[in-house]
């Protein structure tokens, strides 16, 4: 208990105005009944809801960044924290920014020589039929700043571009396309700039949409996630480089693919990762004994300010 109270009032940022709301909800409740049950002072806010000088004026000592997407994930709500001094859990404003941005994040991870997939940025006048065919089909359209697979399509024939650039579209203003890695999808949880054990994901048909991530059981994780250690080990080094190469510190998640090869390909970083009850993090973190309260004080130690 005093060491709970050393952290003093915590405030867990949940909700937000993202399309990733609802998620941010679950994830926040989840962490702030944790938090609470291991004494710390902590108590639910919405941004979207309350202004955030209410932080600093009843007294808030640190957050915990419980909010997903855009206007919590990307830098800004970072920046205004810092401005008002209050520490917060996460990635700084730099790489919170580049890592919500994935074709961005794409270019950072190509100039440090880490393997991604190509892709193209496309808009509503690309030439669809050139665009399939210089990254080959199927292929992947994704709005740039957006997570939980919202808004992602995977495409079969060129004739399906429009609709899945009109959808992507619809979440974020910038779209890219990129090549479709045919192979398993797994993902690497960072804490305290250390990698977790990675988890093999299966989900039906390859569909790890959201649908499957957050609302039903039938997605099958793999924690052993059943490579040989030195691949697991080679891997996960791989992760944290490019976690640190795009700024990234703290906690959060990388999430990546192998190919016939079983060569691995950089998708995206998460910075403020899924904590429901089918969240990566916590799955990886009880593999090697930390439970779910234990995660989520261990990721409010790591608050910080800039």
């Amino acid at each position: 208990m005093s060491a709970a109270a050393g952290f003093g009032k915590v405030a867990v940022l949940m909700g937000g105005k993202s399309a990733e709301r609802e998620i941010s909800i679950m994830s926040g409740t989840g962490v702030l009944k944790a938090l609470c049950s291991k004494g710390v002072d902590a108590h639910a806010f919405d941004p979207a809801e309350r202004d955030l000088a209410e932080l600093k004026r009843e007294g808030y000592a640190r957050c915990f960044m419980a909010l997903h997407g855009r206007g919590g994930e990307d830098g800004t709500l970072q920046g205004a924290l810092e401005v008002l001094g209050i520490p917060y859990t996460g990635s700084g404003v730099l790489g919170s920014a580049l890592a919500m941005d994935k074709a961005r994040t794409k270019l950072v991870w190509r100039a440090s020589g880490l393997p991604t997939p190509s892709y193209e940025p496309i808009d509503a006048a690309s030439d669809f039929a050139g665009v399939a065919a210089r990254l080959g089909l199927p292929l992947i359209v994704k709005p740039v700043q957006e997570g939980s697979s919202i808004g992602i399509t995977k495409v079969a024939a060129v004739g399906g571009m429009d609709e899945a650039y009109t959808l992507a579209v619809n979440y974020a203003p910038d779209v890219i396309a990129e090549k479709f890695i045919d192979g398993p999808e797994y993902t690497a949880s960072i804490l305290d700039d250390e990698p977790l054990p990675l988890i093999r994901i299966e989900a039906p048909e390859g569909r790890y949409d959201y649908q499957n991530k957050y609302f039903t059981d039938v997605t099958k994780y793999l924690c052993p996630c059943g490579l040989p250690a030195p691949k697991e080990a080679a891997i996960k080094a791989l992760a944290l480089d490019a976690f640190k190469v795009v700024g990234c510190s703290g906690w959060g998640r990388i999430d990546l693919m192998l190919d016939a090869r079983s060569d691995p390909w950089l998708l995206e970083v998460n910075t403020a990762p899924g904590m429901t009850g089918h969240s990566l993090v916590p799955m990886a973190a009880r593999a090697v004994g930390i439970s779910y309260e234990e995660l989520c004080v261990k990721i409010l130690q790591t608050a910080h300010v800039g």
